[in-house]
């Protein structure tokens, strides 16, 4: 069964705001080879309007060898974005969601295939409150933003979690990879 697997960027206060960190290329470098071995990534609304982004360096590179490896992987992962507001999607590896993340989640772990990726905090929030995450991989930057958007301001109570493993980056990020603890 294919594993759901929540990847996302935070401050040590826990704002998520993509704003509040600096993705240096080994950051890229990171999540470039995480997305190489995905089958697909989960996003909202707002978390895909950014990520459009990604696909104009293919065509035209900016020059800076991770960014642009990240463009081109990014733009070949499939994408799955819930959003009330759409009709379409531009984006040739994208397509909407049909039903609530809960029914796609559950349909996409019973089909063959690479880990599911989870880039968006509203949907991680969502699927974290369902007990459907089953990795989380929290890359903490070093700094406070002191405002923001907060990761975990509308979890539905207290979620236990195990540490699994570390992964530290030479400009001071760490990832910490979780699993909760199953109720």
């Amino acid at each position: 069964m294919r594993k759901v697997i929540a990847a996302i960027n935070m401050t040590l206060d826990g704002n998520c705001d993509h704003t509040a960190v600096n993705a240096d290329a080994e950051i890229h470098e990171h999540y470039s080879e995480l997305l190489r071995n995905a089958g697909i990534i989960l996003y909202g609304r707002i978390t895909y309007e950014l990520m459009e982004f990604w696909p104009p360096l293919v065509k035209n590179p900016s020059g800076d060898k991770a960014m642009d490896e990240f463009a081109v992987i990014m733009d070949k992962v499939p994408k799955l974005v819930f959003s009330k507001t759409f009709t379409t999607l531009d984006w040739a590896t994208a397509s909407l969601a049909t039903t609530d993340p809960a029914q796609e989640v559950n349909k996409l772990k019973q089909q063959p295939g690479n880990d599911i990726y989870v880039g968006s905090r509203s949907i991680i929030i969502q699927l974290l409150n369902l007990n459907l995450i089953d990795e989380l991989q929290l890359c903490i930057h070093p700094v406070i933003a002191g405002k923001g958007l907060q990761l975990f301001e509308n979890a539905n109570g207290r979620k236990d979690l195990t540490l699994v493993k570390t992964k530290a980056f030479t400009a001071g990020a760490m990832i910490f990879y979780y699993e909760p603890v199953k109720p």
